[in-house]
């Protein structure tokens, strides 16, 4: 049996998770893959009812589970309480709780969305990146930081960034594994000219690519790297960084396929368990509208699926599913056209349900 924890989280997350668990207790009966189904609280709902945003009880029930699908967390009601409860501290407590270091990011556009992205098509079309993002350290996480009052009175807030040789081996392993499955390229993405840490990041990387001869190794200045990857982003197929350039590249990429709600990511720890979750925010502004594009979420089961389970079949059908869907138009409203018809939320969820449907028929 495999556990799954479900944690819709807040806002559009409970939307786009009806539309995967939909999908996934479908193949689960069709194709008896022996998935169990859990619910735990996460975010801001976890703080409504228990006053902690990754409460005790969802601990237990991400630790007992061989992998978890998240929808979104946070929204404008929680920014005035204290930062420790807020809905993303609970994000950041679940990946480090769990030892979710590896987080993948890939950035795929479909053929038939070429026009749907913010830049012309002879740019993005054939676009197939993958960023690894190391989750669990640098400034995100690093020690000390705070806010402080000065001897002259005046407020100073403070962040750490660091990151020690053995964090940065072990991404930097995973990203040349996959790229070995890819089109055996990497580049790492750094500061190393102006910071320390990422000085060190540059030098253990170029250590560890001696290990993948295979692989060809570059390097890349973070602001450089965002320049390119508007400029000519298929120069790119694997890309590894540290987790604040990685945060900021990765939703760049993601605007590269047109939405942010066609983008899937895996966060995963050195045996492959994984929370799963789409790029996009819990978007208040489209909260019970029907508008949210599920998709995004219906590919991150699709990996949860692939890397955490092992089970490819059903993974494979899922993405396929997808392409099917839109490739005979079926848009909602971030991906369609101007005053072109656009689905609900529930609706391409259905789609991709009836494709599988018909493809398992």
């Amino acid at each position: 049996m495999h556990k799954i924890l479900l944690l819709p989280g807040d806002h559009i997350g409970p939307e786009v998770m009806a539309e995967a668990e939909k999908i996934l207790r479908f193949l689960n009966a069709e194709m008896k893959l022996n998935l169990t189904f859990e619910q735990g609280l996460l975010g801001g709902a976890a703080y409504e009812k228990y006053g902690e945003p990754y409460p005790e009880k969802t601990q237990q029930q991400a630790l007992a589970a061989d992998a978890i699908l998240l929808g979104a967390v946070g929204g404008p009601e929680w920014d005035n309480i204290e930062r420790s409860k807020r809905p993303e501290r609970g994000l950041l407590g679940i990946r480090a709780h769990l030892k979710l270091f590896a987080n993948l990011r890939p950035a795929l556009l479909y053929p038939s969305l070429a026009d749907a992205s913010s830049l012309k098509k002879e740019i993005v079309s054939g676009l197939d990146i993958l960023i690894v993002r190391e989750l669990t350290g640098g400034i995100y996480f690093g020690e000390p930081r705070g806010i402080r009052t000065l001897a002259n009175g005046e407020r100073q807030g403070y962040n750490t960034d660091v990151y020690s040789e053995s964090e940065i081996r072990r991404i930097a392993h995973v990203a040349f594994q996959l790229a070995q499955q890819r089109d055996k390229r990497v580049c790492s993405v750094d500061k190393a000219n102006v910071l320390e840490v990422t000085e060190l990041w540059r030098e253990i990387v170029t250590q560890v690519a001696q290990q993948y001869p295979d692989v060809q190794l570059s390097h890349m200045y973070v602001d450089n790297a965002a320049m390119q990857l508007i400029r000519a982003p298929k120069q790119f197929d694997v890309m590894v960084t540290g987790n604040l350039f990685g945060d900021i590249l990765s939703d760049a990429a993601a605007m590269l396929t047109g939405s942010i709600g066609l983008l899937p990511s895996a966060s995963l720890d050195a045996n492959n368990k994984g929370l799963y979750e789409p790029c996009h925010g819990s978007a208040p502004d489209i909260s019970g509208k029907g508008l949210a594009n599920p998709l995004a979420t219906l590919l991150s089961a699709a990996m949860m699926l692939r890397y955490s389970l092992k089970l490819t079949k059903p993974a494979v059908l899922i993405e396929q599913a997808i392409q099917q869907v839109l490739e005979v138009g079926i848009r909602t409203k971030d991906i369609s056209e101007t005053n072109k018809p656009f689905v609900s939320t529930q609706q391409m969820g259905d789609a991709v349900f009836n494709q599988l449907k018909e493809t398992l028929a």
